[in-house]
């Protein structure tokens, strides 16, 4: 894709296409009867008549300066700078295989969907429906967050390292890769100053919204291709307009196998700003409509061709459902987070951040009161720019739905009601937790600093006489000073429930012959009902397990969402039993149950590994199916005689 300049911003030219724009490399444009002051704010050439004397060479190099670097080093070194803190802000985990990042119950899920991606890519199965877990009904894998977009690439790295190291990678990869795309699209399209373009990507890829929800949720962070996308949707250059709009329709197909949800927010916030830019800048608006008209629906004919069996399995395909399994309205922001630091950040505080967010993973809006004020300065400075204002507007209206139907304030509900209950009962909105709507602000709070930093660097460069030098020091002290209480720390961890031996040498294999399963316990979903699905993911996913933890249809006949499969008696019964530690009177009845539940899974052995009340759960199964056997550190039931 061409993703040269064409965006310059330029008070006083047309913003959307600028009048002299730098040259996306960096070079110096040719002379228009003035000297150029080059983007990096470094004294310009000598524009004199008489050329300078050429230095002498050595082998070495020009003598009496140093050797210059390629052009393209620097723009490596902000890379490798996001790469380099993507890596300390997943250290807690690199090399620890008995930890998880502290919402336990998400990571496991995620790297089961690596793993069976790895698998499916490798035996050629269905990519987007399996029974491999929920056995016997399966999951609809289109309707959960199966991430075939990261997964698929990273097979590779799945297969010779296993599936900690795969999700590891993809958050990595996600944190900086995000970084990475906006830090090209400042840089090419908004700004000619590095360094604005650097702190613009910088952020992006690191806010405190990111760094929560990396911790647990790779489908919200996968935006990296969210800036490209963006870049293609506000092209205004109107030729190839078939070719463009074939490319985003590509670009959106594969946005949403990275997180559909993700593109739904873009595409809301793209919308807005649309509408607010065109009016508050006609002419421009007026003169791209037809190119961008014709582009979009280029783009959406393409994506929903090849989006057209994926869009009916999601929908109406083996276990869809509808709604969701919890309620998404119960998870909005409180009005004084958006001046408090998340606990992920060097200047917050995990309890009260705990206080003020649905949960851990949702400290999506945590900036900070230094920051915002300095938001607003630069919204009042920069106000007569049409871009401004659309990301201003759109920013706001953004924060202002991720106060929910019901306004909370310093913990407590005031009963005021939130902006979000206008649009709440409508499509689609109606299923989008409220808490993530400010996560749009992040890139929206990152375009306004780029483009200060870059006005302040325009206006008064490097070589400008010292009284005005430090107009340009003190701003970017300023935006460093109010950037730095967000730097993200480590993400936390807590210990992972260990693998069993028997699970993780393979010895499971001498007992669960093909066409069988193997029933963790307990064998239902959520809490310690992954247990099963984290045995499945470390070990390559190679053998079949009931239950999980994914969203799925009621029954049959009720497509309302639960999570996991439903239960069946004696998977219901070993869940008490694991919850309360408490251990019921067995009956005739029980075991009769337990045997036909059994069947049903066509279970071969039932395993219990390491649970907080471990032995009551045993005490109930030895009682169900008579004593069982400690086998390489985990009591094993072998009923493959008598489930037949």
């Amino acid at each position: 894709m061409d993703v040269g300049r064409t965006v310059a911003d330029r008070p006083g030219d047309d913003e959307l296409t600028g009048s002299a724009p730098v040259p996306a490399d960096g070079a110096t444009p040719p002379s228009t009867g003035s000297t150029p002051v080059p983007a990096d704010g470094a004294t310009p050439p000598s524009t004199g008549s008489t050329p300078a004397p050429a230095a002498a060479t050595g082998p070495a190099g020009p003598r009496g300066s140093a050797r210059r670097l390629p052009r393209w080093a620097p723009d490596a070194l902000v890379v490798a700078g996001y790469l380099a803190l993507a890596l300390f802000v997943t250290s807690g985990q690199w090399g620890r295989s008995d930890r998880l990042f502290h919402q336990t119950s998400d990571q496991p899920l995620f790297e089961w969907m690596l793993a069976r991606t790895a698998r499916a890519v490798v035996n050629l199965d269905h990519p987007l429906y399996s029974t491999q877990v929920g056995y016997p009904d399966g999951v609809n894998l289109m309707a959960n967050t199966s991430v075939l977009g990261l997964g698929i690439p990273l097979t590779p790295v799945t297969l010779l390292f296993g599936s900690q190291v795969a999700f590891l990678v993809a958050v990595v990869g996600c944190f900086a890769g995000t970084a990475t795309a906006w830090y090209v699209l400042l840089r090419r399209r908004l700004v000619d100053s590095r360094v604005a373009a650097a702190i613009g990507g910088l952020f992006c890829g690191f806010a405190p919204g990111m760094i929560s929800q990396g911790a647990a949720h790779l489908h919200m962070v996968s935006l990296f291709l969210i800036p490209v996308i963006l870049a293609v949707v506000f092209d205004v250059r109107t030729d190839r307009v078939l070719r463009r709009g074939v490319l985003l329709g590509l670009l959106v197909t594969y946005q949403v196998f990275l997180g559909e949800e993700a593109l739904f927010f873009a595409v809301m916030a793209a919308g807005l700003f649309t509408v607010v830019y065109a009016l508050t800048n006609r002419a421009t608006a007026r003169r791209l409509a037809p190119a961008f008209l014709r582009r979009l629906g280029i783009g959406a004919a393409t994506a929903l061709v090849l989006l057209a069996y994926p869009l009916w399995l999601q929908f109406l395909g083996p276990r869809h459902y509808r709604e969701l399994p919890f309620n998404p309205h119960a998870y909005p922001m409180d009005v004084l987070s958006f001046l408090t630091y998340s606990g992920e950040s060097i200047g917050g505080s995990a309890r009260e951040a705990a206080r003020l967010s649905p949960n851990p993973t949702e400290e999506n809006s945590f900036f900070g009161l230094a920051l915002l004020v300095l938001v607003a300065v630069v919204v009042i400075w920069l106000w007569r720019r049409p871009l401004v204002r659309a990301l201003a507007g759109t920013g706001l209206v953004f924060a202002l739905l991720g106060l929910g139907i019901r306004v909370r304030f310093d913990g407590v509900e005031t009963g005021l009601p939130g902006p979000y209950r206008l649009v709440a009962d409508l499509p689609l909105l109606d299923l989008a937790v409220p808490a993530r709507f400010p996560l749009v602000c992040i890139p929206v709070i990152a375009i306004l600093l780029a483009l200060s930093l870059d006005e302040v660097y325009r206006r008064w460069p490097k070589g400008a006489e010292p009284a005005r030098l430090p107009v340009r020091l003190l701003w970017t002290g300023a935006v460093v000073a109010v950037l730095l209480p967000l730097a993200p720390t480590p993400i936390r961890t807590e210990p992972a429930l260990p693998v069993p031996e028997f699970i993780a040498s393979g010895e499971w294999r001498d007992y669960v012959p093909p066409g069988r399963t193997l029933v963790p316990v307990p064998p239902t979903s959520g809490g310690e009902g992954l247990t099963g699905m984290f045995w499945s993911a470390r070990t390559g996913v190679e053998f079949t397990v009931v239950g999980g933890y994914f969203i799925g249809p009621r029954g049959p006949k009720n497509p309302r969402a639960r999570w996991g499969t439903p239960n069946r008696p004696t998977g219901a019964l070993l869940a008490r039993v694991a919850q309360s530690g408490q251990v019921p009177p067995i009956t005739d009845a029980d075991r009769a149950q337990a045997l036909a539940d059994l069947r049903y899974w066509r279970a071969a052995v039932v395993v219990l590994g390491h649970l907080r009340h471990g032995y009551p759960v045993k005490d109930t199964l030895d009682q169900l199916l008579g004593p069982g056997r400690m086998i390489s550190g985990a009591w094993v039931w072998d009923v493959r005689d008598r489930v037949g």
